[in-house]
């Protein structure tokens, strides 16, 4: 059974290239590009959350920490992303798993997703 990826990031070249790449490597794929519906699509429990940190509408690092504060979702593993370098510790404190800053390697980003979506 294929891992199931939530990708959530308001650049939709980085959705639809992130994608289309992680669905060549196996992974069953959700993308959102507003942070307010990764509440309704976190229902499905992925098996891993891809976050961007500054997204249109809401701050990734709150979504962070209410996923991380529910029981029944605090379980998922969530990585964070973001093109600014100096958020890392914002983002950990919001109790991200990991952190990647854009624009990422296609091969160090399959390397996490293997990590993480276990």
């Amino acid at each position: 059974m294929a891992k199931k990826i939530l990708l959530a990031d308001d650049d939709l070249a980085i959705l639809d290239a992130t994608k289309m790449l992680l669905e060549l490597e196996g992974y069953e794929v959700q993308t959102t590009a507003e942070g307010v519906t990764v509440k309704e699509m976190i229902e499905q429990l992925p098996d891993l959350l891809l976050l961007d940190i500054w997204m249109s509408g809401q701050d990734g690092k709150k979504i962070c920490k209410k996923l991380k504060a529910n029981k029944s979702t605090k379980h998922i593993p969530i990585v964070m992303i973001s093109a600014s370098r100096d958020v890392e510790d914002s983002a950990r404190a919001a109790g991200a798993d990991a952190f990647m800053t854009k624009p990422f390697e296609m091969n160090d980003l399959l390397a996490r997703v293997k990590e993480y979506a276990l």
